[in-house]
């Protein structure tokens, strides 16, 4: 819209100036013209210049008589002479006058195109310098990019879930914020920073929303990169900016989310100690250290990565306290579902427990998703509400992806698949330490042609043979192709893959193989952190690939034993998966119990 206002500023100008500048100028005609009109008698007076002619006459017609003026040039020289003979031998007097002068005229219309131009080149700059740095005016790019999420934060402690223990760390930040001067008589120091940490997804950011909601106060919010400018000095100057901006609204809650980009251990970084970045995080300690403890501004930061934070930043004074946020357990997932399937039109027949425990593994923004899908495909099949068959398929479809129906398999490529996942359901059922088995198919998903989906319970520690049961389902895949066709395929690259994973965590850093001892062996890493290698002699290292190798060997031969053992119940399991595409954890007993 201002740029089409500018467009017509400009094409008004535009026309205003032409006609400034025709005001009382003469009109251009051909020097053969004004011969005739010599020849005619009306020219009352000609001015020569070198080449030029400007003429005036009168036209009788008009009344009262109208002097008209002209302009002419020469052709030549030759032509030249001839007019001002002609000139003299009609009689016509010379105006010895200057032609007439137009300076005003022009001086007028230059100046408006300079003024438009600086205007117009002012509000680009502003235009420019908000894009920048989020505010007006030709000097804004050291203020701060924090934004005013509300006077008072929407959410509550009512709107998390999961995260229990994290609520009852901040609960005295909420009374802390709501009275101030309770905490100051008996002399305590409320903590100046609170470092949240967690997985992506935990809900780190909700929590501290939640804090300014309980509250009822102000919630400032911005990103650790939008500290960080090519220009030195400018990361500074927003710190500063940003904590000029809380005591005006005193008590709030300031909130810096991926503080790690800003707050990474000095001395790493390429270029020096001098660089951008640290800068800036000298500047954050110093504001850290400069407003009161009592003075009601609480600076709350959240990170995926703690370990690499400055060792200054998190210390006692600054970010004195650090709240993990970890995964929801079971009752979190079920109580995190309530939470946003409040607003969704649930069927009765609608467990969410159920949900939940088809969930394991999952975060805050996971399981919103999945009431979000399940909403949606209730929605495309046109139902009057969600259903527990949505929640499956929105689960499935969140964890794998969207069934690509497709894909077109084979007869023989249907079998081979049913054979490797029957293989990967009947190790799971028969293999002591195995977590149970939830579903099983042969429906293409992501970049798997089926899966097998397991249950696995919370829990916090994982014995040796849980976790070789682990490497147990991943390879019996292979084994069952092995089995029944005596070949293998390339569907096994990716079980295999965190079977050597599992394996080398259980040798290299858990001590859990005899033969190589309980001692850690960790990768190395370079000044910028990039690995570089096993921090082991070459021998060892010979040793512990060698253990590797025996372990997973072992566990294969063991499974493929297993497997022809059973193969009855591997056939039946495969051909009811080759009949039904997808099979639950009831008619995979069953299939079991009747073998």
């Amino acid at each position: 819209m201002g740029l089409i206002l500018w467009v017509g500023v400009f094409l008004l100008l535009f026309n205003f100036s032409n006609a400034l500048r025709k005001i009382d100028q003469p009109e251009k005609v051909s020097a053969s013209e004004i011969k005739t009109h010599f020849l005619s008698g009306k020219v009352k007076g000609v001015v020569f210049e070198i080449e030029t002619l400007n003429v005036q006459w009168e036209e009788p017609a008009n009344n009262p008589p109208a002097i008209k003026k002209f302009i002419a040039r020469a052709a030549g020289q030759g032509h030249f002479n001839e007019l001002v003979a002609l000139a003299e031998k009609e009689k016509i007097p010379f105006d010895p006058a200057p032609p007439p002068n137009y300076f005003w005229q022009s001086l007028l219309s230059n100046l408006l195109w300079v003024v438009l131009l600086v205007v117009f080149w002012i509000w680009m700059m502003k235009k420019q310098t908000e894009q920048v740095s989020g505010r007006g005016g030709p000097f804004g790019f050291g203020q701060s990019k924090a934004k005013l999420i509300a006077q008072k934060a929407e959410k509550t402690f009512a709107d998390v879930a999961g995260c229990e223990e994290a609520k009852e760390e901040i609960k005295e930040i909420v009374d802390f914020l709501k009275n101030p001067s309770g905490f100051a008589r008996l002399g305590a120091r409320i903590p100046k920073g609170v470092l949240l940490y967690g997985l992506p997804g935990t809900g780190k950011t909700l929590l501290a929303k939640a804090v300014a909601g309980e509250a009822g106060v102000p919630f400032l919010s911005t990103n650790g990169s939008k500290f960080i400018e090519m220009f030195v000095g400018v990361g500074a100057s927003r710190v500063r900016d940003l904590f000029e901006s809380a005591r005006k609204l005193a008590p709030c809650v300031v909130f810096i989310d991926e503080i790690d980009a800003v707050g990474k251990k000095r001395g790493f970084a390429i270029g020096g100690g001098h660089d951008e970045r640290e800068q800036t995080l000298d500047a954050l300690l110093e504001e850290l250290d400069g407003f009161d403890k009592n003075c009601g501004i609480v600076v709350m930061a959240a990170t995926n990565r703690p370990d690499i934070l400055d060792e200054a930043l998190v210390r006692p004074g600054r970010f004195d306290r650090q709240i993990m946020v970890p995964k929801p357990e079971l009752t979190g997932r079920e109580m995190i579902l309530k939470i946003h399937a409040r607003n969704a039109v649930l069927g009765p027949e609608v467990n969410l427990l159920e949900v939940a425990k088809d969930t394991a593994g999952m975060v805050g923004a996971d399981l919103e998703n999945v009431v979000n899908e399940a909403v949606l495909i209730a929605t495309r099949k046109k139902k009057d509400y969600v259903e527990q068959s949505d929640f499956s398929e929105a689960v499935d479809k969140v964890s794998m992806g969207p069934a690509r129906k497709s894909v077109k398999l084979t007869e023989k490529e249907k079998q081979r698949t049913a054979y490797h996942e029957a293989g990967h359901t009947l190790a799971a059922m028969l293999t002591e330490g195995a977590d149970p088995v939830h579903k099983v198919t042969i429906i293409p998903r992501g970049p798997a042609l089926g899966f097998t989906k397991q249950l696995p319970e919370d829990r916090h520690s994982i014995t040796k043979k849980e976790l070789e049961a682990m490497v147990a389902v991943c390879v019996a895949g292979r084994a069952a192709e092995e089995v029944k066709f005596g070949e293998i395929t390339t569907g096994h690259s990716n079980d295999f893959e965190k079977a050597t994973l599992l394996l080398k965590k259980m040798i290299y850093e858990l001590g859990m193989d005899e033969e190589t001892g309980m001692a850690v062996y960790k990768e190395k890493a370079d000044f910028w952190g990039n690995p570089t290698g096993l921090d082991a002699s070459q021998k060892t290292k010979e040793l512990l690939e060698r253990a590797v190798k025996t372990k997973l060997a072992k566990i294969y031969n063991d499974v493929k034993e297993l497997l022809v053992r059973e193969v009855n119940k591997l056939d039946k399991l495969a051909g009811q998966l080759m009949e039904k595409e997808t099979l639950d954890a009831n008619e995979i007993r069953a299939i079991i119990n009747s073998s």
